[in-house]
């Protein structure tokens, strides 16, 4: 059964795919009726899933599911998976590879690849009060209060102990 995503529970689970470039208002708008058939044909050993599928900032792709009501089995999951992959065809995007960080300064999201994060706070391109997308969460109430975080709240804050601070102006 597709849900409006502000509807699920705090206790919903959620996946988060970070899309390899923004996506424009037209692929959204050509997308989302796939989206809500995908969250309402949904199911775990033919039960019905109260699920949710939207995008959020042109960038990322979240999917949820109330699992209060049914829980997701390994083929449910599967199936999510290669509705991810049927939407990277149509949209020409990659959501599923996880080398790309996202950062938000000001209204502006910046994405970063990994192997480039030291690098990027030691030029100060990433600072400790950017805000962090957390692509792992895995639960609503989490996505609702912790996405995006400030950096220095998430594990990236340990990359910052031997960044160089800049001098505070006197």
């Amino acid at each position: 059964m597709n849900v409006p995503f502000q509807q699920l529970p705090p206790t919903a689970r959620v996946w988060i795919y970070q899309a390899s470039r923004p996506l424009t208002a037209a692929e959204q708008a050509a997308a989302t009726p796939a989206l809500a058939r995908f969250a309402t044909a949904w199911t775990s050993h033919g039960q019905q899933l109260h699920a949710a599928a939207e995008f959020r900032h042109n960038l990322f792709l979240l999917i949820g599911l109330d699992e209060a009501v049914a829980g997701a089995s390994g083929c449910s999951i599967d199936a999510s998976v290669r509705f991810v992959q049927e939407l990277e065809k149509a949209l020409g995007v990659d959501f599923l590879d996880k080398s790309q960080l996202a950062f938000q300064r000001g209204g502006n999201i910046m994405r970063l690849p990994r192997g480039q994060l030291r690098t990027a706070i030691a030029d100060g391109e990433v600072r400790k009060t950017d805000f962090y997308y957390n692509n792992t969460l895995s639960i609503k109430a989490d996505l609702d209060e912790q996405w995006p975080a400030p950096v220095a709240a998430t594990w990236l804050k340990r990359y910052f102990n031997d960044a160089p601070q800049a001098a505070p102006l006197v």
